[in-house]
């Protein structure tokens, strides 16, 4: 009896090329930041990087969609956002300031770029699980991979609009750069986009904000980005409360339907 010929692996389903070609055109832009940071043009470079951010938030919108998801998909995603949201800030942010220290700058663009990848490490391992707090709360645990770049570009963006000196200082920079790694790979609970439900009520107002939002960004493009990233950034601590409300409703006894229960009683033998 003959036996039956191994089934080849399947390729890449034709649905899935749109959002992969997104994600390859994400991390396409976020290379050609570091191409213009070299030859100084940094407002581009970090153009680039916002142009990165907006296509990362569309291939998985597009794959699902398409219903073009994949174990491929998530992986190139995981890849691009590495370099286009932890290496490339990192080598803008060495190139515009931490240069001038170039121990401790260079030790901090390294620790930027390497958090970036621990925590898309941490997330890929935890897509199995069953058991996510934050998740299951509607939180994402630490600040996501695109947010960071932004929030580690903050100086950087007030330096484009105000041309301070002080934006650019070392002493400055290396410090936030740190500490926006360090928030990258914690545990804190921050908002999740994804998971955001407006009320009936309000949905109109939403729409207002938006429209408002996106002629700010097109009349002051800086002032708006940098006022949306120190928004985030102050966003933080509110989330943390937020969760921490919801932590203890979880863990608070329910009360049973047929009320409380009267303690036993016990009486002695005469």
């Amino acid at each position: 009896m003959r036996r039956p010929l191994p089934r080849k692996p399947r390729g890449l389903p034709l649905r899935a090329v749109a959002p992969n070609a997104i994600t390859a055109l994400a991390l396409c832009s976020g290379l050609t930041g570091i191409r213009f940071a070299i030859s100084g043009n940094f407002e581009i470079a970090v153009l680039m990087i916002v142009i990165a951010a907006v296509l990362d938030g569309l291939d998985g919108r597009i794959a699902r969609l398409l219903q073009g998801e994949s174990r491929f998909g998530a992986e190139l995603d995981s890849l691009a956002d590495v370099i286009s949201f932890g290496v490339s800030p990192a080598l803008i942010m060495y190139l515009w300031s931490l240069k001038d220290l170039p121990r401790l700058g260079w030790l901090c663009s390294l620790v930027l770029a390497v958090f970036c990848a621990l925590r898309l490490a941490r997330f890929n391992a935890q897509i199995d699980e069953t058991e996510q707090p934050h998740k299951s709360a509607g939180f994402l645990t630490g600040v996501p991979a695109p947010a960071g770049a932004g929030l580690a570009m903050l100086p950087l963006f007030f330096w484009v609009w105000t041309g301070e000196a002080v934006f650019r200082s070392p002493l400055l920079v290396a410090p936030w750069v740190a500490l926006v790694a360090v928030l990258m790979i914690s545990s804190i609970a921050t908002y999740s986009w994804g998971s955001l439900k407006l009320r009936r009520h309000v949905r109109f107002e939403a729409l207002a904000v938006v429209v408002l939002v996106g002629a700010a960004i097109i009349s002051a493009p800086w002032h708006t980005v940098s006022l949306l990233a120190a928004a985030y950034f102050l966003s933080v601590p509110f989330s943390m409360r937020s969760y921490s409300r919801i932590k203890r409703l979880r863990a608070a006894p329910v009360p049973s339907a047929a009320g409380p229960v009267a303690p036993a009683t016990t009486t002695d033998d005469p």
